[in-house]
């Protein structure tokens, strides 16, 4: 991978914390990594368990991060395959067994990043549970 594209995955990333963080989010760990692969954003999210219920509970969350600078070869969230799927799923499933306290309660959440044009734009959509 060139170091342009490095960069801007790094940038991409930092901007996704953030984003988590603003949104309630607590960040465990960056760029986990599983005998399946890397976790971009280990977080957990506190959820109440139902409406009837005060006591919350915490959901370990994995996070892809796509980052594009055009939409010249599609949109961010265009490029997770079958195979990419496959991965994120077993290197999620592998993170979870080594870390027992985390619970069984977890997802895989998606965020796109897209920064084009002269001005910068910057486009940011968050796509929770995408694997199932």
């Amino acid at each position: 991978m060139s170091d342009s594209r490095q960069s801007l995955g790094r940038w991409g990333e930092s901007i996704a914390v953030q984003y988590l963080e603003s949104h309630g989010y607590h960040i465990r760990e960056r760029n986990a990594r599983t005998p399946y692969g890397e976790i971009d954003i280990v977080a957990l999210k506190q959820e109440v368990i139902s409406q009837n219920s005060v006591y919350p509970s915490s959901v370990a969350v994995f996070v892809e991060v796509k980052t594009r600078s055009s939409t010249t070869f599609g949109f961010p969230e265009e490029s997770i395959t079958v195979r990419k799927r496959a991965h994120m799923l077993a290197a999620a499933d592998s993170y979870i067994q080594e870390h027992p306290e985390l619970g069984n309660d977890w997802r895989i959440d998606l965020i796109a990043i897209l920064c084009q044009g002269s001005s910068k734009k910057l486009s940011l959509k968050h796509f929770e549970n995408v694997i199932t």
